[in-house]
């Protein structure tokens, strides 16, 4: 494993842009649609100011974690699925709390600029019904008054759908009267487009979805809000203030961490900074997250 190079050091403290890679015939690629600034001692509480202060490459200016905020676009042939829709074109700022400010409102224009209008995308699969995941779904089409994807089908699984209770005590009530009637519940290793199945991971929410996708000998797990930064990655034991079970969360990370070590195996973190497509290298002196970009 080897230190980082100054690139990547500047990645961890920018949101990504246009990212893609193939897996055999399948494309994937990161389609942004904005960022966020999270505030590392509130979002990860099991750290330090002095951890981070020895570890100024994952932050900002101003002493955020960066977040990227977009979706994961899968194409097979003609055929196009998307996964979660980013936060929606709009700009939220909080006082205090993990979150700093979060903004999104470009994914229309990197969805075109990868050569896709919103009408082609056959599903779209949430990882789990967070703001940040489901905006642009609830989100009216410009001059219009249906939501971006409403002509596609909204793959939820299904534990995260029963529970939309808690959404609804949340004030998410007018979002999730706005998927509901494009709702397929989806189930633990179903297949929901060619190569790709879902695998539900609680934790992070109830019924948090993965989303495996295989191809050409390559394997990637697109692991939603399992892991908010490559720095949990390196200590899988930091659960976020975001998730619902921290400790169940904890030990799924584990899991994941030494799943994405294995041969022909990568990761998609939707908010990894400008890293979001990388594998796992155990055993170095430098950090175990490693961008890839093909």
């Amino acid at each position: 494993m080897t230190e980082l190079t100054v690139d990547e050091g500047m990645r961890l403290r920018r949101a990504a842009g246009i990212r893609s890679m193939r897996l055999g015939e399948t494309k994937v690629s990161y389609v942004p649609d904005g960022g966020a600034q999270l505030r590392p001692l509130h979002l990860l509480q099991d750290t330090t100011a002095e951890l981070w202060a020895a570890h100024p490459e994952y932050l900002d200016p101003t002493g955020h974690l960066v977040a990227s905020m977009g979706a994961l676009l899968v194409e097979h042939g003609d055929r196009a699925l998307l996964i979660d829709t980013g936060f929606g074109p709009q700009t939220l700022q909080a006082p205090d709390g993990p979150l700093g400010t979060i903004h999104g409102g470009a994914l229309l224009d990197n969805l075109a600029e990868l050569g896709r209008r919103p009408e082609d995308i056959e599903a779209v699969a949430f990882t789990h019904l967070h703001s940040d995941h489901i905006g642009w779904a609830c989100h009216p089409a410009p001059g219009g008054d249906r939501p971006v994807f409403a002509h596609a089908e909204y793959l939820i699984s299904e534990q995260e759908w029963d529970r939309r209770d808690l959404l609804e005590e949340q004030g998410m009530a007018e979002q999730v009267a706005t998927l509901a009637p494009h709702v397929r519940t989806i189930t633990d290793g179903q297949e929901i487009f060619p190569g790709v199945r879902a695998r539900i991971t609680p934790g992070h929410t109830v019924g948090h979805a993965e989303y495996v996708i295989t191809g050409g000998g390559r394997r990637l797990i697109a692991f939603g809000d399992a892991v908010h930064s490559p720095i949990q990655i390196d200590h899988p034991e930091w659960s976020s203030a975001f998730d619902h079970d921290p400790a169940l969360t904890a030990d799924h990370r584990r899991r994941l961490v030494a799943e994405l070590a294995e041969p022909d195996t990568f990761g998609f973190g939707i908010h990894f900074a400008d890293v979001v497509f990388g594998h796992v290298r155990q055993g170095g002196t430098g950090p175990a997250w490693q961008p890839v970009d093909a």
